[in-house]
């Protein structure tokens, strides 16, 4: 609309790391919060390629690169590297191996403002890869460590739009979880673990 005033405030804190596990198709089977998300940052690479001819550049075309995703947690609960990573359990025992088959997953969270509005980042189709192993000796004082976890996402379909997506954003303002609720259901297929049904 002319003449609205846009929206110029910078994010001050990331929560609400959500994922579900799509398979080869785009519904979730259920929806896991990973809590105490610290930080994430999402690679979208792109480069403009240009032709020459007539020693000048006759056209030019964006080249995109594959999305990325880096997010450090507090911590990473067991349960949630066994289902994203595909890992094995056998008698309380967890392992991990060349064989495992990560499944493919979907991934939201929100970028928080001082305002109490959220932008929600909504990523479709994706498999994550199996983080480092640190440890460091306690020293004089305490200090806590942290787990950093990779992935890549891919385009996929996405319901409402004409061509094949791979991130999807979403703001509300506060109090707000009108354009929240409507990326959990184009990202998962369900909805927000929040949102009670109708006639429920």
């Amino acid at each position: 609309m002319a003449g609205e005033e846009k929206n110029y405030r910078a994010s001050t804190g990331v929560e609400e790391f959500y994922y579900g596990i799509i398979g080869d198709g785009t519904t979730a089977t259920e929806i896991e919060r990973v809590k105490f998300l610290q930080n994430i940052t999402v690679d979208m690479p792109q480069e403009i390629v240009r032709a020459h001819g007539d020693n000048t550049t006759a056209e030019m075309a964006v080249s995109s690169g594959n999305v990325s995703v880096t997010s450090q947690f507090h911590k990473i609960p067991i349960e949630d590297k066994q289902k994203l990573l595909g890992w094995e359990t056998v008698e309380g025992l967890t392992a991990a191996g060349n064989e495992d088959n990560p499944p493919y997953v979907a991934v939201i969270f929100a970028k928080t403002y001082e305002d109490g509005s959220r932008e929600y980042v909504g990523l479709p189709k994706g498999m994550f890869t199996r983080p480092n192993v640190t440890g460091a000796t306690k020293g004089q004082t305490t200090e806590f460590s942290n787990e950093e976890i990779a992935a890549q996402f891919m385009d996929r379909k996405v319901d409402g739009f004409s061509k094949h997506k791979s991130v999807i954003f979403a703001e509300d303002a506060k109090g707000d979880t009108t354009n929240r609720d409507a990326l959990f259901t184009k990202v998962f297929g369900i909805a927000h673990p929040d949102v009670v049904p109708e006639g429920a």
